[in-house]
């Protein structure tokens, strides 16, 4: 059984640690700096095996260079030629095989162009998909088109309710704080801001989350709805769908 630690690292981000029952050898997604993926390694006394990039931006490929050094792990991420250190480039429709499970790798541009996911299938699925979909938000179109970003994360909402979504970074309360505003009539966004609230003065974190919840609170998986749609008519254009969720993803830069 596949165990997923989260490291703290830099501001906000998580660096998921993946174990396959008591075997010493792990992996990481995305170490935006490598100290305290060492710290754990050498505290637990386990093997970095392999690396897992999602995209190329500095936050998730910081601690790269020195986790390469220290350990010569198997890298794999995006055929992206901008990051250094990677053995087995990957796109969409490819699948690897990390700590026994084979994961599937899916095309998640938007946030950037290169920016891909990893989805392991199973009881439950796990996912991780970097900036691309967080808990009640997913990320900013640095490089990307809004219908690219809302095609990528249509096609993650379509995984089974019970996939564990696995983000880059503590934004929930963020987003659930513009989820109020951009979903005003949903009860399930009060709870999960309530709930959100109380992890965090716990210093919990909020991840992962699941489709199913994300379908119940993100409103970027609700634009079809009418209190998210009356609420971006506010703001701007909501006459589609994509119309709608443009608005919505220009607000929140704003918000």
């Amino acid at each position: 059984m596949m165990s997923v630690t989260p490291i703290p690292a830099l501001s906000d981000n998580y660096i998921w640690l993946l174990r396959q029952d008591t075997s010493q050898n792990v992996c990481v997604v995305d170490p935006g700096e490598a100290d305290p993926v060492i710290e754990l390694l050498e505290r637990e006394s386990l093997t970095l095996d392999t690396i897992l990039i999602t995209h190329h931006h500095h936050d998730h490929t910081g601690g790269l260079a020195k986790l390469i050094k220290r350990y010569s792990p198997h890298v794999i991420g995006p055929a992206n030629p901008s990051i250094e250190g990677i053995d087995q480039r990957v796109g969409d429709g490819d699948t690897v095989r990390v700590m026994g499970r084979v994961f599937e790798v899916m095309a998640t541009p938007g946030h950037t162009l290169d920016h891909i996911s990893f989805y392991a299938p199973g009881i439950p699925g796990l996912l991780f998909c970097g900036d691309t979909l967080f808990c009640a938000g997913c990320g900013r179109l640095f490089e990307g088109s809004p219908e690219q970003m809302f095609t990528s994360l249509n096609r993650l909402a379509e995984l089974s309710s019970d996939t564990l979504v696995f983000a880059a970074h503590e934004y929930t309360q963020a987003n659930l704080d513009f989820a109020k505003a951009a979903d005003p009539e949903n009860d399930d966004v009060t709870y999960a801001l309530n709930e959100c609230e109380k992890a965090r003065a716990l210093d919990r974190p909020t991840l992962p989350s699941t489709i199913g919840r994300e379908l119940k609170i993100n409103p970027y998986l609700r634009v079809g709805t009418q209190s998210v749609r009356n609420a971006a008519g506010t703001q701007g254009a909501n006459d589609h769908d994509l119309a709608t969720f443009t608005t919505l993803r220009e607000w929140k830069n704003r918000f």
